[in-house]
């Protein structure tokens, strides 16, 4: 079985293809960091018009570098949400055409459910599994059982930490995108140089709160009554980075408690979507995992950030499972992934 995914939810054109004995036959990714940086962010508008220029470039450079023909294909998998509804609309609609000019079955793929599938893929991880999914437009930890079957535990009532991470490095003026650059600044830092707060820390449940941390880094910034030197930039990257941190990994301890009460059987700890290419972030759930008896998983650094290999396979489970979609599907701006979730918010839109 091999599928092509097709990823164009935000600021990434991407084609990928993948088969069923988990081998990356091609993964092809153009990036539009240039053209949003003058902005500090992303400009749907500009997403969705620099997918329309290059995605049949990507798809058949895709194609092209995995040797394969359209008659070798199983099916066609592209995202339909959650995302910038332009972006979103371009790669679904490209993937409906190819499936039905090529009499090719249609998989629609949750972006989200994307990202949660791929240590699937990677390290062929098995059900049940508590899922962290932190990236720029959503926080949210799940407890994935199945394919299509996702129990949300906790979600942010704000900020995602990705734009946390964004909004913190436009502050202090480092470059966009601001999670990388805030990481690499962190480094030469001290943590405990500002005290800065730890949103929802011990409070109950699993959700998350990140706005009033950007904003305490906010005002931080003011009372300096200067622009951050290189010294102090350091210093507040690093407390930033320390307090996020500290929130992240209390929600998650309340979350592998619950997931247990649901799945006594669950055996990993997983981190997915951009911000799990943070490698502090990355040490501190390592640690809790082995903490509480789990075996801590992340997908390639290149796999965390937006990609169409994650799409493909995706598409290749819910192919083995016959869910198929019909081309009447609407491409979706909200989209939640977990069955149990309420109305749609923040947590559930990616952008």
């Amino acid at each position: 079985m091999i599928v092509l995914g097709i990823e164009t939810s935000c600021d990434e054109t991407a084609a990928a293809l993948v088969t069923d004995t988990r081998e990356i036959l091609s993964s092809v990714v153009f990036s539009q960091i240039q053209q949003h940086q003058p902005f500090g962010g992303v400009v749907p508008e500009i997403a969705a018009r620099s997918h329309l220029d290059h995605i049949e470039t990507v798809i058949r450079t895709a194609m092209g570098e995995a040797g394969i023909r359209w008659k070798d294909l199983s099916g066609i998998a592209a995202t339909c949400g959650p995302g910038l509804i332009g972006g979103v609309i371009v790669g679904a609609t490209t993937g409906k055409a190819l499936a039905a000019v090529h009499d090719l079955p249609f998989i629609a793929v949750n972006h989200l459910e994307g990202h949660a599938l791929t240590v699937r893929l990677t390290s062929n991880v098995p059900f049940p599994y508590l899922l962290l999914l932190a990236s720029g437009g959503h926080c949210q930890l799940l407890l994935a059982r199945d394919v299509g079957d996702f129990v949300r535990l906790g979600g942010t009532i704000d900020d995602a930490a990705g734009e946390a991470f964004d909004k913190v490095a436009k502050l202090l003026g480092l470059d966009y995108p601001g999670g990388p650059e805030v990481e690499k600044a962190a480094r030469g830092g001290n943590p405990k140089a500002y005290a800065l707060p730890r949103p929802m820390k011990g409070r109950p449940g699993c959700d998350f709160s990140f706005s009033g941390l950007k904003t305490a880094v906010r005002h931080l910034v003011e009372t300096l009554g200067h622009p951050p030197d290189k010294t102090e930039t350091a210093d507040i990257c690093a407390s930033f980075q320390a307090a996020l941190g500290d929130s992240i990994i209390d929600r998650t301890t309340h979350a592998i408690k619950d997931a247990r009460k649901l799945a006594p059987e669950l055996g990993h700890l997983v981190v997915a979507g951009g911000v799990a290419a943070n490698q502090y972030l990355r040490e501190r759930l390592t640690t809790l995992a082995a903490e509480t008896r789990l075996d801590f998983v992340a997908p390639p650094l290149a796999l965390c950030t937006d990609n169409a290999a994650m799409v493909a396979w995706c598409g290749v489970e819910r192919l083995q499972k016959g869910l198929v979609d019909g081309l009447e599907f609407a491409p979706r701006p909200r989209w939640p992934l977990a069955a149990a979730a309420s109305a749609p918010d923040e947590n559930d839109v990616k952008g």
